[in-house]
């Protein structure tokens, strides 16, 4: 059932990774700068508004292990495996002026530094070895870049859109082929076939 105070604009600040022990905790990869603050913003909710009141959080190994008040069994904790876990953005703290949002980069404009536009930012993972965009162009595969200050020089929010380098984020040749398929005035060449 979907509580009232569900969030009206979420934001992602954890995922539950599966269950831990029998008493009903769970494993969760947060997002949050410091990964105990996963219940410092109120509840969390799930993307159907089901509510989760964490009761204690620590940290163990590069996960938080969790005991929601809701959840008091193993069973219960298991069918959480794969659920997203959300806050709404004002129960957050207002960032300083170089500092965004995971979720602030989604719908963001993907360009080069000489104007090419790559896509649509779509995603933001961490898979563990860093930070990485998921950028979606117009048609083809979506492509993954590492968010870093090297591959991502500039973000900037209010225009909507953030710089890639494309040979520091390892697009150079998936940037030039979509440029212009073809010579160099984005025509293709007729080749003739040999008989």
């Amino acid at each position: 059932m979907s509580d009232p105070q569900a969030p009206s604009d979420p934001v992602l600040l954890g995922t539950v990774g599966g269950a831990h022990g029998i008493k009903g905790e769970v494993r969760v990869k947060s997002f949050t700068q410091d990964p105990e603050d996963l219940g410092a913003y109120g509840p969390l909710f799930d993307s159907t508004g089901r509510r989760f009141t964490v009761q204690s959080a620590r940290v163990q190994k590069n996960v938080v292990v969790v005991r929601f008040a809701e959840v008091k069994d193993r069973n219960a904790a298991e069918r959480l495996n794969g659920t997203d876990l959300f806050v709404d953005r004002s129960a957050l703290p207002d960032e300083e002026d170089d500092e965004f949002y995971q979720a602030d980069l989604v719908g963001l404009v993907a360009r080069t530094t000489d104007g090419t536009v790559i896509g649509e930012v779509v995603a933001f993972h961490d898979f563990g070895a860093g930070d990485i965009l998921e950028i979606a162009p117009d048609g083809g595969a979506s492509v993954m870049i590492p968010f870093t200050e090297t591959a991502v020089p500039e973000v900037d929010l209010d225009l909507g859109f953030i710089l890639v380098e494309p040979v520091a984020a390892g697009l150079s040749g998936a940037v030039e082929a979509r440029e212009g398929e073809g010579d160099e005035d984005g025509e293709t060449e007729d080749k003739p076939t040999e008989a």
